[in-house]
């Protein structure tokens, strides 16, 4: 049995991580009085919804066929694929994601859950990658990749500061 995906499907995919992620972010930043904090968590959001923005135009960019050619040369590297995809953390509409926030974590845990999400949305978009089939879709998609890297480091940094 084959299993087939499109980059528009993918692209739409990676869209409602980053809507998601925003959502994340946004009631993160309602849990904690501190200003520091609760700036930072509202910039990550605004960050993600830029992200959203920008995979939309791509998506709005990439047709959709159904068989559309990628990167995949085989069925064994598409199984590697999914695999590494697979058990992600990323931010999802899944419900316990928005319910792993109750209000009685302190900023490090939160940072920490955020920081993984963020590791586990690169890996993401790198397997994404190799399903666009256009040079300037890859770009678009090496960009938000290094502003997720920018995120890392600036949670690693925060937590840092609340050890």
């Amino acid at each position: 049995m084959s299993i087939t995906f499109n980059s528009f499907e993918l692209i739409a995919m990676a869209e409602r991580i980053e809507e998601d992620g925003h959502s994340f972010y946004r009631k993160a930043a309602e849990l904690f009085d501190n200003p520091h904090i609760q700036d930072l968590l509202v910039k990550l959001a605004k960050w993600e919804n830029k992200h959203k923005t920008r995979f939309a135009t791509l998506r709005e960019q990439t047709p959709n066929l159904d068989n559309q050619e990628s990167n995949i040369d085989s069925d064994d590297d598409l199984s590697l694929y999914l695999q590494a995809m697979e058990g992600l953390d990323v931010f999802t509409d899944k419900e316990d994601t928005m319910d792993q926030l109750t209000g009685n974590e302190r900023m490090k845990e939160v940072l920490r859950i955020a920081l993984r999400k963020e590791k586990d949305s690169v890996i993401y978009f790198v397997a994404l990658k190799a399903f666009v089939p256009t040079e300037t879709g890859k770009k678009k998609i090496d960009d938000i990749i290094m502003e997720d890297l920018r995120h890392i480091a600036i949670l690693n940094k925060s937590i840092k500061e609340f050890i």
